[in-house]
């Protein structure tokens, strides 16, 4: 799929349990990468299914390798699995599945709804359990989406 960006300091805390919102990453320094291990238990934790993906971290980059003919939706969401944890900045997505047409993503900014989003991207605010569904499980409840995260945009 190529190369995603992600705020490196916003995010979940692996091995912490919590979330850093933008605002709360601006008076820390950001984490350090957490281990590709630390990746996989957290795939593992949301129920993705990554068979025959590799995974690895190098710096604040993720790189996903092989894989192929894998779910595009299911795709998406690993990408945003490993990219919305706190210390990746990027996620370069090597891998040889996931046909079909390239995904759309938003970065949530201050004072963003579920409903707000769905309004813009999908012409209807009451869509937004669209949006929400399409990101579960990393997405618990419609209300809980934070300033700097990244969330797929479902097809029509």
């Amino acid at each position: 799929m190529g190369l995603f960006s992600f705020i490196q300091g916003v995010g979940r805390r692996l091995g912490l349990g919590t979330t850093a919102t933008a605002a709360e990453a601006e008076k820390e320094p950001a984490p350090a990468a957490p281990s590709a291990d630390m990746l996989q238990q957290e795939v593992n934790r949301l129920g993705i299914n990554a068979a025959g993906v590799t995974v690895k971290v190098e710096g604040d980059t993720v790189v996903l390798e092989g894989a192929k003919g894998m779910d595009p939706a299911e795709h998406e969401k690993l990408v945003l699995a490993v990219g919305n944890v706190a210390g990746i900045g990027k996620v370069d997505d090597r891998t040889e599945g996931a046909a079909g047409p390239e995904p759309v993503f938003y970065t949530v900014q201050k004072g963003d709804t579920l409903s707000a989003i769905a309004k813009s991207h999908l012409g209807n605010g009451n869509a937004y359990m669209k949006i929400f569904e399409a990101n579960r499980p990393m997405l618990e409840h419609p209300d809980r989406i934070y300033p700097g995260q990244v969330l797929r945009i479902p097809k029509d």
